[in-house]
């Protein structure tokens, strides 16, 4: 059947108008049409009464999260004009409210109070109303209160005015994201605790107030710095820093590029040095800049340069050493940084970087300057600091070097492994999910690849009969091809001391390269030998692997019993008596289980190798004592002992003995 080709022509070509901008592609917008982006819309909100209040148009803003996901932002500020605007020849809330890209900050330099302005793109209130379920907006200006409400982002019912004697100017914006636009409208309370706070932080002598409503009422909750940045870096670094919190402002202007004009920036830096705490954060034009970007460059080059000088004036580097780098200096900082300009080149909407380069030139200048002059006039402080860096730097390289001949030891390792003779590895390198199972014989190695999940299951054989590593000297165990291979595939070496092989002589069992260890061998005499002859070499070579809990037994099943519909599995002669039981007059066939050689793929994946349906046991630390009381009765030298051993409890194995 021929498929209809669409034409692309001219009527193809469609433009998106009024809310659908928001509602159909919140993701441009807010930078996620998630839970992100909903968070997002709220700060956008609050952007606005933190201008208001940077300004000195009033020191408090309310913000309430009710318990239906409805947020509400009441500010003191002089209120948004709602009122006819004949220069737009429209209403001002139309503008406002209805209007991307219109608002009253694009004409930074002509209003003092919005030169340092959170939000200048003229998105966020127009957006976050396009993307609500509905938003009701209350404004006293002028001595009037004005009253609007939306649905869906358009407005219903006209603007109501009333006058009002209220002395008390500002705005409130309540309203409920829409679960149309964003996938999860339920904003954790530790958003806004987070959220607030910062803004209390960078917005010193404004009061924050955080109400959440709960079963039982509103929960508030207050945040204030009187002193700002410089508070909160005493408060991070508690009573025993290593130094004294210090501060540090400038104001200055520049360019980004010699074609642009200039633009003014306030710098204000706090920060202590500490060998308990570390924390480092970025903010500009008081929104929390979580990657950083300019500020972050000029911190690093500052901080890095101005303490490598003071180490080498100082004769404090050893003979060689190398320089220190920034994530020395990080190890022991606990920095604020809180910037201002009436330009700003955000990477994106979301405002988590900055990319300014006047910015970070004049910051690093700045912060070079200023740790300059904080070093000559506080030489204990200069001390104390570099000491500090100094000890970071040597602890890091020591630990890189720690991890450095790990991994190199750990390649040797997996080479080794590598080169074992019809070892079979897995495609994951997560140790914690890799499984080794040893097995017995070829044709089971056979058999296990074909039933295996090749992602986390590797198979190694063990050809012929193990040697009995009780009785045996160190010397003849590690010339035993099969011990030998074993140990290389589980690559954590062995915890004896002997000169007989010193490539597995090192243990280490974080070196070990599997998450469980797994014998798997016939259910028969030949089978049940051979998993003792490797549980005694496990427990004499690599005993802590055992009591760490990484050793398995596959267990395997006694009798296949199968019916027309459905095959039963019993690993006990209990469990097919049950298993007939459950059968009752349905025709069934019972055969002793094969070799693990001579099962099907799908029977091994079954009962041996599927994580949901195998049986493992676990061989654990408690039973080591019994069990080497047991081996050494079994396979020592203790001749009578063994003797009357099967004299006492041989009848007791006498249905399982393969004999003809």
């Amino acid at each position: 059947m021929a498929r209809s080709k669409k034409t692309y022509g001219n009527e193809s070509i469609s433009a998106l108008k009024g809310a659908d901008r928001v509602r159909k592609r919140p993701g441009v917008i807010f930078g996620s049409d998630g839970l992100e982006g909903c968070e997002h819309a709220v700060f956008e909100i609050l952007s606005n009464s933190i201008d208001e209040a940077r300004g000195g148009f009033g020191d408090k803003i309310v913000v309430t999260k009710y318990r239906d996901n409805s947020i509400e932002i009441e500010d003191h500020g002089r209120g948004i004009p709602m009122d006819y605007n004949p220069k737009e020849d429209k209403y001002n809330w139309e503008l406002v409210f209805c209007e991307l890209y219109a608002g009253g900050k694009y004409d930074a330099d002509g209003d003092e109070s919005y030169q340092y302005s959170l939000g200048l793109n003229g998105l966020g209130l127009c957006a976050t109303q396009y993307a609500s379920e509905y938003m009701d907006a209350t404004v006293v200006t002028g001595g009037y209160k004005y009253q609007m409400h939306f649905e869906k982002g358009e407005p219903v019912g006209d603007l109501q005015k009333e006058a009002t004697n209220a002395r008390q100017t500002g705005t409130k914006i309540r309203w409920r994201p829409d679960l149309e636009v964003f996938t999860d409208i339920d904003i954790p309370d530790s958003y806004y605790h987070q959220t607030i706070k910062r803004q209390a932080v960078v917005n010193p002598g404004v009061l924050f107030l955080l109400r959440i409503q709960g079963d039982s009422g509103f929960e508030t909750t207050e945040y204030f710095y009187q002193n700002g940045i410089k508070d909160y870096v005493q408060e991070l670094a508690g009573e025993e820093s290593l130094t004294a919190p210090q501060y540090w402002q400038t104001e200055t202007s520049g360019r980004d590029r010699a074609d642009k004009k200039d633009y003014k920036v306030k710098l204000s830096v706090s920060c202590c040095f500490s060998n308990r705490a570390q924390q480092v954060e970025y903010y500009h034009n008081s929104s929390f800049l979580e990657h950083g970007g300019s500020p972050e460059r000029a911190v690093k080059n500052a901080f890095v340069y101005q303490i490598d000088a003071y180490l080498k004036q100082n004769a404090k580097y050893l003979k060689g050493e190398s320089k220190i780098t920034y994530q020395d200096v990080e190890d022991c900082l606990i920095l604020v940084s809180s910037s201002f300009s009436t330009q700003t080149s955000y990477e994106n909407q979301t405002k988590k970087s900055i990319t300014n380069p006047f910015i970070a030139q004049a910051m690093t200048d700045f912060l070079k300057k200023s740790l300059e002059v904080y070093f000559l006039e506080n030489p204990e402080d200069a001390t104390k600091i570099s000491e500090q860096v100094l000890i970071n730097k040597r602890s890091r390289e020591k630990a890189e070097n720690t991890r450095k001949n790990l991994k190199k030891t750990l390649s040797t390792t997996m080479d080794m492994a590598n080169r074992v003779q019809k070892f079979v590895d897995c495609r994951t390198k997560d140790t914690s999910r890799r499984e080794i199972y040893i097995v017995e014989g070829d044709s089971a190695l056979g058999a296990c690849k074909l039933s295996r999940d090749a992602e986390f299951q590797a198979i190694i054989p063990v050809r012929g009969k193990i040697l009995n590593c009780l009785k045996a000297e160190f010397h003849k165990i590690f010339k035993n091809d099969i011990i030998n291979d074993i140990i290389k595939v589980l690559g954590c070496g062995v915890e004896v001391k002997s000169k007989a092989n010193k490539d597995l002589l090192s243990f280490d069992i974080n070196q070990l390269r599997w998450n469980k260890v797994i014998i798997c061998t016939d259910a028969d005499v030949d089978g049940f030998q051979i998993r003792t002859l490797i549980l005694t070499m496990l427990y004499r070579l690599t005993p802590t692997l055992i009591d760490e809990g990484y050793v398995f037994i596959a267990e395997s099943p006694l009798y296949e019993i199968n019916t027309k519909n459905k095959t039963y599995f019993a690993y006990t002669e209990s469990e097919k008596t049950d298993a007939l039981q459950k059968i009752g007059k349905e025709k069934f066939t019972i055969q002793r289980s094969k070799g693990l050689g001579e099962n099907d793929p799908d029977m091994m994946w079954m009962t041996t190798m599927n994580p949901d349906t195998r049986r493992l046991i676990k061989v654990t630390a408690a039973d080591v004592q019994e069990t080497a009381r047991v081996f050494d009765l079994l396979l020592g030298d203790n001749l009578s002992g063994r003797k009357d051993f099967i004299a006492t409890h041989g009848q007791d194995y006498l249905d399982v003995l393969d004999v003809s």
